[in-house]
């Protein structure tokens, strides 16, 4: 499902990824340890299609270009963007979903009580409101796009890291919900989120 084949990947001629080489098969929960610097978030990008490695060959879901890549996955980074759009077109990017389905993804990311307290609710426009989003809201906004998107590979890069400790631990069991019968990659420095996956990568020991 996801294969990376000798991969480099420099940032203005500074080695950021070296040589690294790996395998998760569909299904399968790949979890990616490491402190701040050592690649993890690059490698995540290059799973997402989101840049384009220096030397080797990423392949997800059978697809190595980056345009073909982005649409295989659905991605939630550490740092959450949000449009000048309303939450809604946030959340569907465009596409057609059934207000069923957008209303379960938004309880699953723990959305609905927030959403339920604005004058408009989910069709809000974000644009002049954005700024005062907590990083929380934001961040659970772009679980909730993720989770819209349903993909079959789930990609994640300190999604919990704006949240609060209640708030966190809800929304990783939404996205563990979420992940059964997907393939996951979850980008993390806290071990302690990672006890049962299937493969635990240290990148400072690469």
């Amino acid at each position: 499902m996801i294969r990376l084949d000798n991969v480099s990947f420099y940032y203005e001629k500074q080695p950021v990824l070296n040589h690294v080489s790996l395998f998760v098969k569909k299904g399968q929960k790949l979890g990616v340890l490491g402190e701040s610097g050592c690649g993890k978030s690059t490698l995540l990008k290059l799973m997402a299609g989101l840049c384009r490695p220096s030397s080797g060959t990423v392949t997800v879901d059978g697809e190595s270009e980056p345009a073909r890549i982005c649409q295989k996955v659905s991605v939630v980074m550490q740092t959450p963007m949000l449009l000048p759009m309303t939450i809604r077109e946030n959340i569907t990017m465009g596409h057609e979903y059934t207000e069923e389905w957008i209303r379960h993804v938004c309880e699953e990311a723990n959305l609905t009580k927030w959403i339920d307290t604005l004058p408009k609710g989910i069709d809000t426009y974000l644009g002049d409101r954005s700024d005062e989003l907590s990083g929380g809201q934001a961040q659970r906004v772009a679980i909730a796009r993720a989770m819209c998107k349903d993909a079959g590979i789930l990609l994640l890069d300190e999604p919990t890291s704006a949240l609060d400790p209640e708030n966190a631990a809800a929304v990783l069991e939404a996205l563990e919900r979420y992940a059964k019968n997907r393939t996951l990659v979850h980008v993390t420095h806290r071990p302690e989120h990672l006890k049962a996956y299937d493969i635990v990568m240290n990148m400072d020991e690469l």
